[in-house]
């Protein structure tokens, strides 16, 4: 497989349904989802539906880090009241909505309409390097093998349990839901650490953190999770983690933030770096390339500008940060990697 550039784009496809009655069945117990008819989303199983609520925002940041996402479709009832419960959280990440009205009692027909979807895009839009499909379903095997054999590297997220062995199989890569939304968390984490010794005293003036995506309610109806669900297999080895990457010159310029919302302010800034750190290539020694960090930054939230926050170069905004990462500068090219975190002292 060729190296990952920044031209590299993905698609991503998303089984509503599958993905959410999976994730309520995971948490609850098995068929829990139908005995509890959670799909009403009464105020009886409110608290169990937040529980088991799908974050979307960590699918299509996950996503981002494979190239700039160019198709974004999520597939269910979106009559259905727990359905309903996410519409902040997909129209905040401009996913593109189909609707698909049950032509009988348990079906919604979301495997055919993804597949036809997707084969329609990838003859229509020939730059689509990468399809991500995000379900569990064994009736996605003949779609990935397809995408496979038409020069595409496809990526698998599902539900531990409710993951078909067969479709893990028929990925280039595999991911489980709880690895992505846990990885997700972890880099949050890290941004909130103490700065180091050698961090800078303050940040810019502008302390606004970029609006984080509405929390959801988890809710669908349709395709009830696969019959075989898979014991928990190793993934493949993230092509992400892999990735060589010869070190590119920073780029300087930058687009201006987008019209609407309000420019990422300075604790913002942070935990977007660190989450960007967590989502690119790096060597074998943890270095990743500044400019492919910057790349991936702009993918996670097209706002992000460092001159807004006062910094003339990404150079200068990564040295303001160097509590948090270490810049290692060879001529024109800038490699950065996160700071080993502060040691806790004992307690005496």
């Amino acid at each position: 497989m060729p190296e990952l550039t920044d031209t590299d784009r993905a698609a991503v496809y998303i089984d509503f349904d599958n993905i959410v009655i999976s994730r309520y069945d995971q948490l609850h117990g098995d068929g829990a989802w139908r005995k509890e008819n959670a799909r009403d989303a009464r105020k009886e199983v409110a608290a169990r539906l937040d529980d088991a609520r799908v974050d979307v925002s960590a699918i299509l940041d996950f996503a981002s880090s494979f190239g700039t996402v160019a198709v974004a479709r999520a597939y269910a009832d979106w009559s259905v009241p727990a359905n309903a419960t996410y519409k902040r959280q997909l129209v905040d990440r401009a996913i593109d909505l189909t609707q698909l009205f049950p032509a009988s009692g348990t079906k919604n027909g979301a495997d055919i309409r993804l597949a036809v979807d997707v084969l329609e895009d990838l003859f229509r839009l020939p730059d689509i390097t990468h399809v991500v499909i995000v379900a569990g379903d064994s009736d996605y095997i003949a779609l990935a093998q397809r995408c496979r054999r038409l020069g595409r590297v496809v990526v698998g997220i599902g539900v531990p349990g409710g993951t078909s062995r067969a479709l893990i199989s028929a990925c280039d890569e595999f991911e489980y839901y709880d690895e992505v939304v846990r990885s997700d968390d972890d880099e949050l984490e890290d941004a909130d650490d103490e700065p180091g010794p050698d961090a800078a005293p303050s940040e810019p003036a502008d302390d606004e953190q970029a609006e984080p995506a509405a929390p959801a309610e988890a809710g669908g109806d349709g395709d009830a999770p696969p019959a075989e669900p898979s014991e928990p297999a190793p993934a493949p080895t993230s092509r992400r983690a892999t990735r060589a990457a010869a070190p590119p010159s920073v780029s300087e310029a930058d687009s201006s933030p987008t019209p609407t919302g309000q420019p990422i302010g300075g604790p913002g800034a942070t935990r977007l770096l660190i989450k960007a750190l967590g989502l690119v290539g790096k060597d074998d020694d943890g270095w990743s390339p500044a400019a492919t960090v910057k790349a991936q930054m702009k993918r996670l939230n097209p706002q992000y500008n460092e001159q807004a926050l006062g910094y003339p170069t990404f150079t200068d905004f990564l040295r303001s940060r160097n509590g948090q990462v270490e810049l290692r500068e060879e001529g024109q090219s800038r490699w950065l990697r996160l700071r080993a975190p502060k040691a806790k002292p004992k307690k005496s």
